[in-house]
């Protein structure tokens, strides 16, 4: 009875929490349904009363969104297998360093994890200008071959130095190199922190307003961030236009969320290996 008593009250309290989170993005599409030009409710409307569906034609009429939204697919669709390489190779890499040289490189990355992004700006700006990357899409994507963020890194590192050393000193005295374990070994042992990294890194470059900001300039390169952006100085009152703008990007983050959750479950998961 008491263990049954616990289990409803864990519901319950997931229940209650898994609200928190849900509602206000229900209530932005809410907002989004409601007529154009109207403020926002001033008391909770759970739906409004003529739903108007235009509002998101309206937004893909007044600006070219499409362009915007193949741009940010276009970024993402090549930093995000970029970054899951780059960083996991790295990650593998540091896990199979022997100490002090781990320990100093682990050191390192956290020294650099805590360096603010804006302190890379000028440098960055000025390397882009130098290779003629500078006002091209490819001003946003160059960081994904360094792994985009060191957090990635020691994120892979994590999962990699927890699997026992075992298993990799096998398949080395079996022939193989040290790719094949990576991508033959580790890599298939590594699926929820690649999931993780997937979702952290497409938001990262999809919700990314700043370096468009800073390296693109031609119009025709403008990201879906930047379009919002216009759209909000275009109209800054017009509530259901924003907020129908704001749906469009939650809604990718939102599906492969989904869509990757239950890698999260699995038995080889970083949080289980955290319990052990």
């Amino acid at each position: 009875m008491t263990s049954r008593l616990t289990l409803g009250l864990q519901h319950v309290a997931g229940l209650a929490l898994t609200l928190v989170f849900v509602l206000p993005l229900f209530w932005v599409v809410v907002a989004s349904l409601r007529q154009p030009g109207l403020p926002p409710a001033t008391t909770v409307e759970w739906w409004p009363a003529n739903a108007y569906w235009d509002n998101y034609a309206e937004i893909f009429r007044i600006l070219p969104l499409a362009h915007y939204i193949g741009n940010s697919l276009l970024v993402v669709a090549v930093a995000v297998p970029a970054t899951l390489v780059t960083a996991s190779a790295a990650g593998f890499g540091l896990s199979q360093l022997a100490d002090p040289w781990r320990r100093w490189v682990f050191v390192a990355s956290v020294v650099l994890l805590m360096v603010p992004g804006m302190a890379v700006w000028l440098f960055r700006f000025q390397l882009l200008r130098w290779v003629g990357l500078q006002d091209t899409l490819w001003a946003l994507i160059v960081p994904a071959f360094a792994g985009s963020s060191p957090l990635f890194v020691l994120l892979f590192y994590w999962t990699f130095w927890r699997v026992p050393r075992e298993v990799y000193e096998s398949a080395l005295l079996d022939g193989a190199n040290a790719p094949t374990v990576w991508w033959r070994i580790a890599q298939p042992l590594a699926w929820p922190t690649t999931a993780g990294v997937m979702i952290l890194t497409f938001v990262l470059y999809w919700s990314d307003f700043t370096n468009p900001v800073i390296y693109i300039y031609r119009p025709d390169l403008y990201t879906l961030p930047i379009g919002l952006q216009i759209l909000k100085q275009m109209d800054p009152t017009n509530w259901p236009l924003l907020m129908a703008a704001s749906v469009l990007m939650a809604v990718p983050i939102i599906v492969l969320f989904l869509l990757l959750q239950r890698f999260f479950l699995h038995d080889l998961s970083l949080g289980r290996l955290l319990r052990e």
